[in-house]
């Protein structure tokens, strides 16, 4: 006689061949997490932040000539300062990396700010001091005559430059500047195609002058010896090479013999707004005075 099976009995039987159920979704969520530990904030590093400090203002210092000493008493102790910071245990270290690096490198600006003034120390001393500057003359710049008024040091001043035509002489060179061509950015642009035009608020100027080589070097000079700068109204220097151009009638830079003399153009990238109010700083030869000169 078989026996009678209830309906669902079957279904609440386990299959030999399948194993037990395992723990629903829900009964594991119901179990409780433990709490996530929290991460204690890391202390002010006081000595981090003493060296950043002496660090920024030892980096401003090292960039003024004037106080460039104290620069250099502040950036090592920044560096010091920096290198306790960042051997302390349990304390950020960002602000002693920082001025780890800020003390390294004002260190360099200081250097290079220092030897830019003993540079121009040195070359505000190069003038031998016998730079001789005559009134214009017609023939100023073809003459082989000397100048014969005082040194030029007792002369002009930028205040009161000399005139356009003057003739400036050292014991290697001659100079003249024979004229100053202002508004001149549309000439310097068309000398060459890839010349830039002046920048908003500036233009170009001409500058022509001769450089006449008077000295007994068998070897002869280059008229790069002789320097022109134009010197603002407010007192900034700006050289040719400032601004890479190619000017219409460039002066050369061939080798010149006693009474070989060149003439050409400089162009200097100068402020519109006072182009004419500046000077011309007039150097004839490398250790030559340094002879002001006007504009108009």
């Amino acid at each position: 006689m078989t026996t009678p099976e209830f309906p669902g009995a079957g279904s609440q039987q386990t299959s030999p061949n399948h194993p037990p159920v395992a723990q629903s979704a829900y009964e594991a969520s119901t179990q409780t997490l433990p709490p996530r530990p929290t991460k204690a904030k890391k202390p002010l590093n006081v000595v981090g932040l003493i060296a950043l400090i002496t660090a920024v203002l030892g980096f401003i210092f090292a960039c003024m000539p004037g106080a460039l000493i104290v620069g250099w008493i502040l950036l090592p102790i920044a560096f010091v300062l920096a290198l306790v910071s960042l051997f302390q245990r349990d304390k950020p270290k960002g602000m002693g990396i920082t001025a780890l690096i800020l003390s390294i490198v004002g260190t360099i600006v200081g250097v290079v700010v220092f030897f830019g003034a003993v540079g121009s120390s040195i070359d505000n001393a190069l003038g031998s001091g016998d730079t001789k500057v005559v009134a214009p003359s017609g023939d100023a710049g073809a003459t082989n005559g000397g100048a014969a008024e005082a040194p030029a040091a007792k002369t002009g001043t930028r205040e009161t430059p000399h005139p356009i035509g003057s003739v400036i002489e050292s014991k290697d060179w001659r100079v003249v500047v024979n004229s100053v061509t202002l508004a001149a950015t549309d000439a310097v642009v068309a000398a060459n195609q890839f010349n830039d035009p002046p920048a908003a608020g500036s233009e170009y100027i001409l500058v022509n002058y001769s450089a006449t080589y008077i000295g007994d070097d068998a070897n002869g000079q280059t008229p790069s010896f002789v320097s022109v700068e134009y010197v603002t109204a407010d007192g900034r220097t700006v050289n040719s090479y400032d601004k890479n151009v190619v000017e219409p009638d460039p002066i050369s830079s061939n080798a010149l013999y006693k009474g070989g003399s060149a003439t050409g153009n400089q162009a200097f990238e100068v402020p519109s707004a006072t182009a004419a109010q500046g000077v011309l700083a007039v150097r004839a030869g490398m250790f030559g005075d340094k002879v002001f000169v006007a504009v108009k």
